[in-house]
Order: C-alpha cells, then structure tokens, then sequence
C-alpha cells in the first residue's frame, strides 16, 4: 500500500513537472512567436513604417519638442528678463532657474484661474450644446427631398469655408456700437443700441453667437453623414407600426447617430476649449477681462503682460492639457459603460 502511494506520489510529480516543462515551453515558444510575429509584420509591411516615419518625425518636431520644452519651462521661473537674448551684437546667457512646482501651486492658488476655468467650462458647455442642436435640426431638414436642397448646404456650409478670422472681424463690425448693422437695425425700430462687445454679459453672448456660427456647418455635415447611414427600411416599419415623428426621432434617429454624435462631440468640445481666435480678435479677452478663457490667459501672461513670463505661461498651457487629458479619459470611459468603442 506503501510502495502504491509512494508510485502515485512520484506519478504525479512527475506529470507536473512535465505539465511545468510544457508550459514554460509554450510561453518561450509564445515569446518568441511574438518577436517573429514582429518580425515578419516589419518585414511585410516596411514600405508603410517607412511611408508614415516622415509624418511621426515631423509631428515630433513640430509637437513632442514644442510640449518637452513647455512642461520644462513650467518647472523654471523663466521670464524675459532671464531667458537667453541676443541685445545688439552682445549675447545673453539664460539665467532662470528650476523651482519646481511653485509655479503650478502659485497658478492653481490664484483666484484668477478658477474665474477662468468657470467661464471656459460655461462658454464651451453652451457652444457644443447650441452647435449640436442646432447641427441636429438642420441635418434632419436636409436630408430630405425638397426642391433647392443643394442650394440650402451650400449656403449652410458657407461659414465654414470662409477663413475664421474673415468670420470674426464681419461679426465684429456687425457687433459695433455706434456704426454696426445690428444696432442700426434696432434704431430703425426704435430700439436703443445694444453694448455688444462692452457689456460682459453682452460680449459672452457676442463670443458664443460666433462661435456657434463657425461650428454648426461642421456638426450638420457630420450629423448628415450620421442619418445617411441609417437604414431607410427602419423608418417604413416603424411608420407601418403607427409610431409618431417623435418616437421615430427618438427611438431610430438619435440610437442611429450616437457613435456620430459622440465623436463629433468630443472634437467640438476640445476644439471650443482652445478656441483662441474668437476669443482674441472679437474682444480680446474684454471688456476688461470678462471673456477671458484659459488659453487667451496663457497667451495673455507669454505676449502682453510685463515682464512677459514664459514659465508662468507654460504652465496655464499644461493645465489646459492636463485638464482635456482628463476630460478625454473620463469620457471614454462614460464610452465604454454605454457599450460604444472608441
């Protein structure tokens, strides 16, 4: 009985360690499958790595260094008055030095970047919300047959073709006080001018009337798109099944456009959050500083203020990028919760 359980014992032992030996075989077999699988796929696909290495290359120039050297700046205290400068024919050094994080405790303590944070997160929130609804209604009414439908994109589209800026000074000189179109219409009617762009409550709407007028002709062309790939058959069956305008709308329209509606959400939102132009060439950031945004404030502390603070500027430009970072992570994962792939 001994001498059975001693043999099973060694039985078993020894199924294990071949068990053991074939499983660590099959992971080196599995390791080196991979880097063969490597391999072969540089091998089979080199003409694309080669084709698309420009592209990584020059986006590394023209992005990677840009960001390396503005997350250092943000750790010195590097000003115009320290950085390396060139005065005549004498040469400069750059005498700033590392401090840390005191810059981005110092920003995040100032009161001033909660005020900008706050109206940031208001003026993006209510530009992509108007953007898409308006976008919404519009993609639904083109993408039904009516005489002169192409005319109407076409004429729809227009504001995204013309040059933002183009965009911004027309509204500018339609927002002017004493000469504008806008308030000349009103005193037609009997109606006092309107302070568009110096009352802060007037000049917040001002900025999000623009806004939203070069963001609807991209978010109804996405949208457009969206509802084209719907199937049409879905809307005959559940008009045979005697479902309202809304409960098609509801139940087929916007399930049929969420992964659309989803991605173009996330660009507008990132695109509104650093919509610097606007911003900058409709009131520069006025009257006073009530339109101000984060990124208008970097640009405010790297240009106009004095002495121009290069570091303090770098570090609004992080936390502009820490915060979308944030924004982008949170929302996949939102994304995922609802089943969608992104």
């Amino acid at each position: 009985m001994a001498a059975d359980t001693s043999q099973s014992v060694a039985t078993a032992a020894g199924d294990d360690l071949g068990n053991t030996d074939v499983a660590r075989g099959r992971g080196r077999w599995t390791d080196s499958g991979k880097r063969g699988g490597t391999r072969r796929a540089l091998a089979t696909h080199w003409y694309a790595w080669a084709m698309i290495a420009p592209v990584v290359l020059v986006l590394g120039v023209i992005i990677g260094w840009p960001l390396v050297r503005g997350v250092y700046l943000s750790l010195t205290d590097a000003n115009e008055r320290n950085v390396a400068r060139t005065i005549g024919a004498r040469h400069l050094d750059a005498t700033y030095e590392f401090v840390g994080l005191d810059n981005y405790v110092a920003v995040l303590g100032d009161p001033v970047f909660l005020q900008r944070l706050v109206w940031t997160v208001v003026w993006t929130v209510a530009c992509v919300s108007i953007t898409f609804a308006l976008g919404l209604v519009l993609a639904n009414m083109l993408n039904r047959d009516f005489r002169g439908r192409a005319a109407y994109r076409m004429a729809l589209i227009l504001p995204w073709a013309v040059p933002g800026f183009v965009s911004v000074f027309a509204w500018r000189f339609l927002f002017n006080r004493d000469n504008g179109i806008l308030n000349k219409l009103l005193d037609g009617g009997g109606i006092s001018a309107v302070p568009w762009l110096d009352d802060p409550t007037w000049a917040k709407l001002s900025v999000i009337t623009v806004n939203v007028w070069l963001g609807v002709p991209f978010m109804m062309v996405a949208l457009l798109g969206g509802l084209q790939s719907i199937p049409g058959e879905l809307y005959e069956a559940a008009e045979m099944d005697g479902a309202t305008p809304w409960q098609r709308f509801r139940h087929i329209t916007l399930p049929g456009l969420r992964a659309v509606s989803m991605t173009v959400i996330l660009l507008s939102t990132i695109w509104t959050f650093n919509m610097f132009p606007v911003i900058f060439l409709l009131t520069r950031g006025g009257p006073g500083d009530s339109t101000e945004i984060l990124v208008t404030q970097a640009f405010r502390e790297a240009f106009i203020t004095s002495p121009r603070d290069f570091a303090v500027s770098a570090t609004w430009g992080v936390l502009i990028l820490a915060l979308l970072m944030i924004f982008a992570l949170v929302y996949r994962r939102s994304l995922r919760k609802q089943g969608e792939v992104w």
